[in-house]
């Protein structure tokens, strides 16, 4: 699902990278989104017997597990930064997303809420245009009209078919886009490791405050079996989107975000025998095609944006030659 911290798939940044290797991206996105699927499935198998903030503390911990084996390998430099604030409150939201997801799917079909945290694309699109000043054309704002079409879709306000929680799920994507919000303003600024470690290091810190006067000790020994899985599959999605957006392209690797869905219903069926209605399938359907657009219009304005800064260029290199000559 998007609440992931990597699981965006962010523009990368910082200095030039070698040649990309797009298949071996492909591959390890792949595996990310696969551990990324089985987290939030365990998370959800956990709720039934552990309070919401446990299994996200101990969620975040896996998380953090995946961050602390990235400085061994890298070093501490990594987390060098000019934006310490902006940093922590991409955090912060980040534990806001974390928290209400895990919240609303104790009662909510694991495909349903993955589905409906798909509408943070459209979000971030919004906030961009609205608190950044980014130029938003027609198109994608109908982009972003259809994809709250399908997520009212998917919830069916007023059918008698929905449980208030999916409304969490609405909540979780806002601070999940507001964070994206945040991590374009960190755009060539720090790179996607120090942003990751940050969000990491700071979801962990704020949730440990809460957990002692919450805390369940588990009845069972497979709870902690779970648990201890769970947190391991985090820190292996985390490990392996992080070295996905290493060696590949962004722009290629973007669309596998949308595989999280199809990683959700299997695992919702296998753990919980819950399958998506038709519904449900058509909304999630609809929200994939607008958010698919909506990446390829970004990727077709970015690319008339950089031919036009060439020119620019070109067209006053031309000027100062020309003036030179006079």
């Amino acid at each position: 699902m998007p609440t992931h911290h990597a699981a965006s798939v962010p523009v990368p940044n910082g200095p030039p990278r070698k040649a990309p290797e797009n298949l071996r991206g492909i591959a390890l996105i792949t595996l990310g989104f696969v551990f990324f699927g089985a987290t939030d499935a365990l998370a959800k198998l956990l709720t039934t017997e552990l309070p919401a903030l446990e299994v996200v503390w101990l969620r975040q911990l896996g998380l953090f597990a995946g961050v602390a084996a990235m400085l061994g390998l890298r070093g501490a430099h990594i987390l060098r930064t000019r934006h310490p604030v902006v940093q922590i409150m991409r955090g912060v939201l980040a534990t806001c997303s974390a928290t209400l997801f895990i919240l609303a799917i104790r009662n909510v079909p694991l495909a349903d809420a993955t589905a409906v945290t798909f509408v943070a694309p459209f979000i971030v699109t919004a906030l961009g245009a609205l608190f950044l000043g980014e130029p938003v054309g027609p198109r994608r704002w109908a982009a972003v009209a259809v994809g709250f079409a399908g997520m009212l879709v998917v919830i069916r306000p007023g059918a008698g078919v929905f449980h208030p929680a999916i409304f969490i799920t609405v909540g979780a994507a806002t601070a999940f886009a507001t964070r994206q919000v945040l991590s374009r303003l960190l755009s060539g600024e720090d790179s996607i490791a120090t942003t990751v470690a940050y969000t990491s290091i700071t979801s962990t810190l704020i949730l440990t405050l809460p957990v002692p006067f919450v805390w369940q000790t588990p009845d069972h020994g497979w709870v902690w079996l779970v648990a201890a899985l769970m947190a391991l599959c985090a820190a292996c999605g985390e490990i392996f989107i992080i070295r996905a957006l290493d060696v590949a392209q962004a722009v290629v690797l973007a669309p596998l975000q949308y595989s999280m869905i199809l990683w959700s219903t299997l695992y919702g069926f296998l753990l919980f025998a819950d399958l998506p209605d038709g519904f449900t399938l058509l909304g999630c359907a609809i929200i994939v095609a607008s958010g698919l657009y909506t990446l390829n219009r970004e990727r077709v304005v970015a690319r008339q944006q950089k031919r036009r800064a060439r020119a620019e260029a070109a067209n006053e290199a031309e000027a100062a030659a020309r003036a030179e000559e006079i």
